[in-house]
């Protein structure tokens, strides 16, 4: 393997790196793209830790916030989940 790789002309490793710098900036926008479809940029979902036995330590605002947030969360996962139970019922049939 060394022999092929001495056996080269100059400057082949610039083209190397090419490759991999191409391969690496397309395989992170198709992550972004990901992310972006499967709702992954979602600022609130940092309220999903919160609960009722939080409501003395947060201001009255941020309290009603995190609780709806946890509300809208809920109601999307629950869509999420009938949505995956489907595609595995329709890939079972």
């Amino acid at each position: 393997m060394a022999d092929f790789f001495n056996s080269l002309e100059d400057g082949w490793t610039i083209y190397f790196w090419l490759v991999a710098g191409a391969a690496i900036v397309l395989t992170a926008i198709y992550w972004v793209r990901w992310a972006a479809r499967n709702d992954q940029f979602d600022e609130d979902i940092k309220y999903v830790v919160f609960d009722e036995n939080d409501k003395d330590k947060m201001a009255p605002e941020e309290f009603e916030k995190a609780m709806r947030v946890n509300k809208e969360q809920e109601a999307l996962r629950k869509v999420y989940l009938e949505k995956e139970a489907a595609e595995r019922k329709q890939r079972a049939s």
